[in-house]
């Protein structure tokens, strides 16, 4: 039963989680460029390695896998249903990158405790993610014309990521947080990366646990978002939560290595806005001119190299010198 390479891939990214975080990041510090530059391209090598591994899977149906009455599947689609699935995945994360940063920013966490906050941030994503995807799936499949409802619920979201700042980030009015505080006394400090401390006595919250809140929430808004996203491109729940699934674990070390060069890319978050007005389309003509999905790949990712291209343009003529004038000549005698 395909419920095994189910039971397989969730044990395979627990494996790798306790690896990261028992040896790997065992030490609390700071995550320099390099060190998350070398990981990121871990994790996208290791996305296409397992996108082979899902031609195969696919291919030779392993375990009944693709063979879904209605949604039969060959290797050569399911893997570039997957890849597809995992590009929209991860650009979209990269708004998530945003507002992690403007979160860290609001509470001054320390660079030496972001992993941390991070790592069991993305553990619980992806426990979330996984109940949504179960509900979305189960979804589509009682009511088909869900779709639709999917697909203008993509196209409002984008309306609103085009008119709402990030800048306007109010954590203290988080409800986890209210929530978190109505319980437990918050300490003053940071109490190097503990969670949980005592008060006076009593148990109570650090603020590293608050801003593990902050990131949790954040993350439900985006999954919300992404997640009919990547239905758009396939019905699969085991594509869609492995696509997920892969984009996240890379987040962290993309976090690191781009956080600081952000704000250079000042048009990626339009190029995010068309690609959620374009799966939106894509899913509201799903029952009538379905668009193949290589076309939909195609597109997606001319839109985010135009994003791209034109942020290093626009960085490169704010950075670049002023032009010297022309010195005047004296004045003749």
């Amino acid at each position: 039963m395909a419920i095994w390479l189910w039971m397989g891939f969730i044990a395979c990214v627990l494996g790798l989680l306790a690896l990261d975080l028992g040896i790997f990041h065992r030490k609390a510090h700071a995550v320099h460029t390099r060190e998350a530059l070398l990981w990121t391209a871990f994790w996208v090598v290791l996305a296409l390695v397992f996108n082979a591994a899902v031609y195969y899977m696919y291919e030779h149906h392993w375990l009944g896998i693709g063979l879904e009455v209605g949604h039969e599947l060959t290797g050569k689609q399911a893997a570039l249903q997957f890849f597809t699935g995992y590009v929209i995945e991860k650009s979209l994360s990269l708004d998530n990158i945003f507002v992690i940063a403007l979160i860290f920013a609001y509470f001054n966490v320390p660079a030496v405790y972001q992993h941390r906050v991070l790592f069991w941030g993305i553990l619980g994503a992806l426990i979330m993610r996984g109940l949504m995807i179960a509900a979305g799936a189960a979804l589509i499949q009682r009511f088909d014309w869900i779709v639709y409802v999917f697909g203008a619920f993509l196209l409002a979201t984008a309306v609103k990521m085009l008119i709402v700042r990030h800048e306007k980030l109010e954590p203290d009015k988080n409800p986890a947080v209210r929530l978190a505080r109505f319980f437990y006394p918050v300490s003053a400090h940071f109490e190097e990366q503990r969670f949980f401390t005592r008060v006076g006595g009593r148990r109570a919250i650090t603020p590293l646990f608050l801003v593990l809140l902050v990131v949790e929430s954040s993350d439900v808004l985006f999954a919300v978002d992404s997640i009919p996203a990547i239905f758009a491109i396939t019905r699969d729940p085991f594509l869609v939560f492995t696509s997920n699934v892969f984009a996240i674990l890379g987040l962290r070390s993309l976090y690191f290595a781009l956080a600081g060069i952000m704000a250079r890319f000042r048009y990626l978050r339009i190029s995010l806005v068309f690609v959620l007005a374009f799966v939106g389309v894509k899913m509201l003509l799903a029952h009538h001119r379905p668009i193949p999905t290589w076309v939909s790949l195609s597109i997606i990712c001319a839109i985010l190299l135009i994003g791209v291209v034109a942020s290093l343009i626009g960085s490169r003529r704010d950075t670049a010198p002023l032009a010297c004038p022309l010195e005047a000549k004296d004045p003749a005698p």
